[in-house]
């Protein structure tokens, strides 16, 4: 048997390489991008001390979607293909937890359709559940504090914002309504376009986070709309869009909240490369910030070190 002082040798030897761990995995600052593979769309979950990240992305010649893992948000590992659901036009993942069940759920689009599909695991393999909704793009999956649950996607044509209440992860509840719709301004300066919906609740207010303008143009940009319930009605914040181009900087969009180990809240989303009118993406992280009169604040960055975020 282990004499005391060896046990406590031991766990002192535990906790040093914990600590050290945990060191490297510390940043201190991080550049856009943060995967610099042509990638789009992500969404982003924590889950047992990492994070995992699903996005619209080429998968080894095929439609679907790899997962890539982090610690702390910046530093990204590529992982393995979760989901092929042998369908062209494979974009917008979102997955969610059930944390009386422990499955994860993929909400995944496919030749705009939007699907749900099972796992056991964040790293999959998912299997199909069933289909949602056809023409129709973009689902997110909301959990509001009570539990109740509801899912925005974007409905076709139109790029119409809706929400459905669910009755369980794969089972909607009565009929979707619509929340949000294109208006002229940002959201029309390149193609007439709401999409991406993403929904944070903060201070008992929610937030709806989306994208408008051309995905494929410069232009395209983040704004929000707010409301006293999940289901509307959203009024648009009047500083709207809260990401945009700048000077070297195009086509910020389409992108998740997360919170990193002091409950700060980042934007996950893509950058396009040029200002070009194509494809070509990755993937980047910045601040979101409210201030004290509940607005929501962010700024797009690429290439200059911006302070990083906190471990979990």
């Amino acid at each position: 048997m282990l004499s005391r002082c060896s046990l406590i040798l031991m766990l002192l030897l535990m906790l040093l390489l914990a600590s050290a761990a945990h060191a490297a995995d510390a940043v201190d600052g991080y550049r856009n991008p943060v995967i610099d593979e042509n990638l789009a769309d992500p969404a982003v979950i924590f889950h047992e001390g990492t994070y995992y990240l699903y996005a619209t992305g080429e998968v080894d010649g095929d439609n679907g979607y790899r997962v890539y893992t982090s610690r702390n948000l910046v530093n990204w590992k590529r992982g393995p293909v979760v989901f092929q659901p042998g369908q062209p036009h494979v974009w917008a993942p979102d997955v969610w937890r059930d944390p009386a069940a422990g499955r994860f759920y993929l909400y995944y689009t496919a030749n705009k359709t939007i699907g749900v599909a099972e796992a056991a695991a964040p790293e999959g393999p998912f299997s199909v559940r069933r289909k949602l909704f056809d023409s129709a793009i973009d689902a997110h999956l909301f959990c509001d504090d009570d539990g109740e649950l509801y899912l925005f996607y974007v409905l076709l044509p139109g790029f119409r914002i809706m929400v459905q209440p669910m009755a369980n992860p794969s089972e909607p509840k009565g009929e979707p309504k619509e929340v949000l719709r294109p208006e002229s301004g940002w959201e029309t300066l390149n193609g007439h376009v709401t999409e991406g919906p993403w929904m944070i609740k903060h201070a008992n207010r929610y937030y709806l986070l989306y994208s408008g303008s051309g995905a494929d143009t410069p232009d395209y940009a983040v704004g929000y709309a707010t409301s006293a319930g999940p289901t509307g009605p959203f009024v648009r914040a009047e500083h709207n869009p809260i990401l945009k181009r700048a000077e070297g900087l195009f086509g910020p969009g389409h992108g998740c909240a997360v919170r990193d180990g002091k409950g700060d809240w980042w934007f996950v989303y893509h950058q396009k490369r040029t200002a070009r009118r194509e494809w070509d993406r990755f993937i980047c992280i910045d601040r979101l910030l409210f201030d004290e009169a509940g607005r929501l604040h962010a700024e797009a960055t690429r290439g200059s070190r911006q302070p990083g975020p906190a471990l979990p």
